[in-house]
């Protein structure tokens, strides 16, 4: 098989655990050059260091993205290395579930949401236009969610981060047709992301769950219990009720892993049995 990521050069933000550091061991494993960014450095030398110790090429640099002249230096360090910078995998996040009758609460954790999830994404989008602009060829792959689709009871200011996401990157899509590829991800719920410790109110995620909360809770319970019957925790199963990161890595990585002529521009990532509406 052809593999179209060996020595690309790959940023990822959010790459000190959860999905940012599948995607990064993923990469590395197909021949990319990875440079990891987080803001947690003991996580993101892990990231690194399992690379390596792999045979792996790859190199962290600790990033806030939530700073445009951090994401710009990111960039420069990256090109300073390896020479260019191929794809940008904007996946850095927080996810606040909150209601607006939480807000005394909620308040810091959405300033930081904001920042994190629109304006981290907006950095890293200007940090890497103008170097794949003179390169001629670039990929931006933005991690958004299943809530950008609708509004959504319990999660306003997330899912008004992940549907700006989905407005970037179609504007950026339109904007560079010919010169950057846009991918836009938007996964269901991902268990082991560490997503859900951000959480202010967890009676939020009803809003994207509606009639099926109950059975949702059902499940979470069996599977902390490790009681989930065979058809609900083998992928093979058409009753499979939730992707793992490493499987939405690898959702991510296929996107990544094709000519510079094709694009997989949209992609919805979800278990067949999940239970979310939308």
């Amino acid at each position: 098989m052809t593999n179209h990521l060996e020595d690309r050069v790959i940023i990822v933000t959010g790459a000190g655990g959860g999905f940012g550091r599948q995607i990064c061991q993923l990469a590395a494993g197909r021949g990319a050059r990875v440079v990891g960014a987080d803001i947690e450095a003991t996580a993101l030398d892990t990231t690194i260091d399992a690379i390596t110790a792999s045979g792996g090429v790859a190199i962290g640099r600790i990033t806030d993205v939530r700073s445009a002249p951090e994401m710009d230096a990111l960039v420069a360090h990256a090109v300073e290395h390896f020479g260019q910078v191929d794809v940008l995998v904007n996946n850095a996040g927080t996810m606040p579930l909150a209601f607006f009758a939480d807000h005394a609460q909620a308040r810091e954790a959405w300033d930081r949401c904001i920042d994190i999830n629109f304006k981290g994404v907006l950095n890293g989008i200007t940090a890497v236009h103008d170097q794949m602009i003179q390169q001629g060829r670039g990929q931006v792959v933005n991690i958004s969610s299943i809530y950008g689709n609708v509004a959504t009871v319990g999660a306003a200011v997330y899912t008004a981060t992940k549907a700006a996401v989905n407005v970037l990157s179609d504007t950026l899509r339109a904007e560079s047709q010919g010169r950057i590829k846009v991918t836009n991800v938007r996964p269901t719920g991902v268990p082991g992301t560490g997503l859900g410790s951000g959480i202010i109110n967890g009676a939020g995620i009803t809003g994207i769950l509606g009639r099926n909360f109950e059975q949702y809770v059902e499940l979470i319970s069996a599977a902390m219990s490790d009681e989930l019957p065979p058809t609900r925790t083998d992928p093979d199963s058409i009753e499979y009720w939730a992707i793992t990161p490493e499987q939405l890595a690898e959702a991510v990585i296929h996107a990544i892993d094709q000519p510079w002529g094709i694009s997989i521009s949209d992609i919805t990532v979800r278990a067949s049995g999940d239970l979310f509406l939308f």
